[in-house]
């Protein structure tokens, strides 16, 4: 450990002593309770005095059929001074498949155990900061992962059912035993009062345990989060990639190959790869339908730009969401707002925490419901998202030169067409949009007279003609103008780890609450993708069976884009770039197909905030360079969430 680094562990170890040594003289608050002074929670328990101890809860289910229910391990650091005044403190929890396998946070930290098996170090600073503060933390391995029984079942019941018997549990609900197999019970330390908080995988068990309704969780942070497991890993029909349910449970089982071989076959046969359609296996992982059974207040964290976990994840989520919500939209990729705004966020967190699971009355469900990055290290409120004032707004698409089509002005007369190419990576299909490129169609709207913002999520209908069963239909929407971006396809999505640290909260020898700061990542480019679009041409009529196309017959297909919030300036202007197979964001079966495209039927539709202005009869002059961002082409492989 570096010189610094020990100073600072040296300094925050104190501090944790120091707090023990507070709670002893410091007078209780007016309502009896010390951890409470001014409206807040502070921090007056000591961090490393906390009880620390492991219970393993029983679950209702038992998928690695060994005829004994399938336990949840679970990991919990509480304050100790809380508990001798009989003093029961809501709670923390965080289900995770990744506590063993892949890690937490930004340097991927693991659990760590002493030999008696025995937590020494949570992941991440929830417990560092939050338990000298009157919570308890509480971290579960996820049903076959790390400590736990079961087998892993990727976004199913195992995992969903897991995860709320621990809330069950914390309750009185359900039972849990220590290893020795004495029982284990919350309600002596805990009131029950459960707030859920992850990252991706993390944020999405989250998402699936309050769309059960269960009682006693209060509220939920989703970070980056999975409302349907289809749309993870489908795109409207369109393949992410192949074997990706069961490539998952194998990166994060703890369990012997041959105990869940029956789950991962469970896995591949539901998934239906062939089809790649929406049935019952998928219905079981979505949980936007059960979005009506969620009371617990919700505080949604999510990248703008992020091309893992894509977002329609947090949009179609949030726009059921009938509770207490809250929202912040940056402008990176799958990166958590900790290493974006680390001191806003962590504040802003407390105070919710404070708010749902405290129950103090600070005000923060009166603010401004949106937090939003409108350029790097710019970020603005808003009272609702998306913005109140956009409208839907239909572009026609124009015929322009006969190379380049024009957006926003009388609709086309002819046709275009072109045959799939797919290997058209991304950068070459935005880059020089008035240059003809085999595989892709161009449409440019007029330099913009007036800036104005896309807020919501945009959709194009093309009306086409395929000469075979089916293809894989692509639709990006770019930003053509010079600006300084967060690069979010450079390394690190849109952040740079720094050599330096920041402490964020109390520690021990084992835990020092530490974490190296970060920068965001900047590039001024001379355009930028704001939004992609996927759409299998066969699952027009419905997600849930194949109907393929006739040849020589006329079909209109939407292709629905990604959510976005982006603000387009004045003398930009804006492109729509269509063609077939895209093989860097998914695994399409190409068909080799010609498509023929109808201008007078099809349309770009926007969430518009300004107008956009007449096009002329052909469309402007952009000039690019090779590439947007630092990006180098390549095939889609499967990505952690």
């Amino acid at each position: 450990m570096s010189g610094p680094r020990m100073r600072r562990l040296a300094t925050a170890v104190a501090a944790g002593v120091g707090l023990a040594l507070t709670v002893l003289v410091a007078p209780a608050s007016a309502a009896g309770i010390p951890h409470i002074r001014g409206g807040e929670t502070v921090p007056v328990y000591s961090y490393e005095n906390a009880v620390r101890e492991s219970v393993w809860v029983q679950t209702p289910l038992d998928n690695d059929e060994d005829g004994v229910p399938d336990r949840i391990a679970v990991d919990i650091v509480r304050p100790r001074e809380a508990a001798a005044r009989h003093l029961k403190v809501p709670v923390i929890l965080e289900g995770s498949p990744y506590y063993s396998c892949c890690g937490r946070g930004n340097e991927s930290e693991l659990k760590e155990y002493d030999a008696n098996g025995t937590i020494t170090r949570q992941p991440l600073f929830y417990d560092n900061y939050f338990v000298p503060r009157g919570y308890a933390f509480v971290a579960a391995d996820l049903a076959g992962t790390n400590r736990s029984t079961g087998c892993m079942d990727v976004g199913g019941r195992e995992e969903v059912l897991g995860a709320k018997a621990v809330v069950d549990w914390l309750n009185g609900r359900a039972k849990a035993t220590y290893a020795d197999g004495t029982p284990a019970v919350a309600t002596r330390w805990t009131n029950g009062r459960t707030g859920m908080i992850g990252k991706s995988w993390d944020g999405s068990v989250a998402n699936g345990v309050a769309a059960t309704g269960v009682e006693g969780l209060e509220t939920i942070v989703p970070i980056s989060a999975i409302s349907s497991w289809y749309d993870y890993q489908r795109y409207n029909g369109v393949l992410r990639a192949e074997d990706y349910p069961e490539f998952l449970a194998q990166v994060v089982s703890g369990r012997p190959e041959e105990t869940c071989a029956a789950t991962v076959d469970r896995l591949d046969e539901g998934s239906d790869d062939a089809t790649g359609n929406y049935n019952a296996y998928w219905a079981e992982r979505d949980f936007r339908p059960d979005a009506r059974k969620v009371h617990a207040s919700v505080f949604v964290a999510h990248g703008i730009n992020d091309t893992n976990v894509t977002t329609t994840q947090f949009a179609q989520w949030w726009s059921r969401l009938r509770v207490p919500k809250k929202i912040w939209l940056s402008q990176q990729g799958h990166v958590d707002p900790f290493d974006i705004r680390r001191g806003d966020w962590v504040d802003t967190l407390h105070r919710w925490f404070d708010r749902w699971l405290q129950g103090l009355h600070n005000g923060i469900d009166r603010e401004p419901q949106a937090t939003i990055e409108t350029a790097p290290g710019t970020w603005v409120s808003e009272r609702s998202w998306p913005a109140g004032d956009a409208r839907q707004t239909k572009v026609e698409l124009g015929n322009g030169d006969g190379t380049t089509g024009t957006l926003g002005g009388r609709p086309g007369t002819g046709e275009r067409t072109w045959t799939d190419v797919p290997d058209l990576d991304e950068a070459t299909a935005v880059a020089g949009p008035n240059t003809a490129v085999p595989g892709r169609q161009a449409f440019l709207s007029a330099p913009l007279a007036q800036a104005v913002r896309i807020s919501g999520t945009p959709q194009v209908t093309l009306r086409v003609q395929v000469d075979k069963p089916t293809t894989e239909l692509t639709a990006r929407l770019v930003d053509y103008g010079a600006a300084t971006r967060v690069n979010y396809q450079a390394p690190g999505e849109g952040i740079t780890t720094l050599d330096t640290e920041s402490c964020w909260g109390a520690a021990t020898a084992a835990d020092d609450a530490c974490y190296l700061d970060t920068a965001e990542n900047v590039v001024t480019a001379d355009h930028a993708i704001l939004t992609r679009g996927w759409q299998d041409a066969a699952h027009h009529v419905s997600l849930r069976f194949v109907t393929p196309l006739r040849p020589g017959r006329w079909y209109s297909v939407t292709v629905p884009m990604q959510a976005t919030d982006q603000r387009i300036a004045k003398g930009h202007v804006l492109g729509l770039i269509v063609q077939a197979s895209d093989n860097e964001y998914s695994t399409p079966q190409s068909t080799g197909a010609t498509i023929r495209l109808d201008l007078r039927g099809s349309s770009l539709t926007l969430p518009l905030v300004g107008r956009l202005p007449a096009a002329g009869a052909t469309a402007p002059t952009v000039t690019t360079a090779a590439a947007a961002v630092t990006l180098a082409p390549h095939r889609f492989h499967p990505l952690l969430p």
